[in-house]
Formats: C-alpha cells, structure tokens, sequence
C-alpha cells in the first residue's frame, strides 16, 4: 500500500509538470528555437531520488532516468521546434522507486516539440508541458 502510495504521489508530481502555466513559453511551442545540440540538461522538478538528466550530443540523446541510464535517438528541428526521441532503451537496474523513471521515460517518448528559454528547455507534446530542465554546466 505505501508503495503504491507513493507511486500515486510522483505520477501527481511528474504530471503537475504539465499543468504549469508559463504563457511566454507555450507561446512560442511549434516556432523557431535555438539548437539544442551538444547540450546537457537537469530535470527542474524534485523527485525523490536521483534528478534525472538529459544530454544530447548530435542525434543522440543519453543520461539517467531517475535509477538506470538511458540511451536513445533525436531528431530535432530548431525550425519549427520539433524534438522526438526514439529507439529509447535503459539498463535494467531495480531501485526503490521506479515510477519516477517510468514517468520520465514515458514523457520523454511523447514530447515532439521544444521550447528554449534561457537557461530552461521545456518538452511538450503539441502545446501540453511534459518535463522542465534547467541548463547543467
């Protein structure tokens, strides 16, 4: 029961991501944005956990998901905003909490668009905010 608690608690937490108002942003989902090329990203919500990552180099897509590492292809097009990771796959390690990792992988197949904004990437799916990372150094 706790557990299923508690994965109730981060679906809650992961899909309020998406409910975030940022009217700056989503005005400019599906328009030219900057390259996201050769850059490495850190998830901006807390989740209980390691914080999962994104680092993109070319048309690969690579970092950890909450337990285990990722690894996938991207296609992106700083045209129009569009972004879609495929191929994903990730080891297999167990961990206390893996709905966070599920989640995060989830949204992470669904994204197809992008916002840059300072320091901050946004992943949407069409015009709804899935996952929010802050620039790593």
């Amino acid at each position: 029961m706790k557990n299923f608690f508690l994965s109730l608690c981060t679906v809650a937490v992961l899909a309020s991501c998406g409910t975030m108002s940022n009217t700056s942003s989503s005005n400019k989902v599906g328009k030219a944005q900057p390259s996201i090329s050769n850059t490495k990203w850190t998830l901006a919500d807390n989740v209980k956990g390691k914080t999962p990552t994104l680092q993109i180099e070319g048309t690969k897509v690579n970092g950890n998901a909450g337990c285990n590492s990722y690894f996938g292809t991207l296609s992106t097009d700083a045209a129009s905003g569009t972004f879609t990771a495929s191929q994903l796959g990730s080891t297999k390690m167990a961990c206390d909490n893996m709905s966070v990792e599920q989640n995060f992988m989830s949204m992470m197949g669904k994204a197809n668009k992008y916002v840059v904004s300072g320091n901050t990437l946004e992943l949407y799916q069409d015009s709804f905010l899935l996952l929010k990372f802050n620039k790593a150094e």
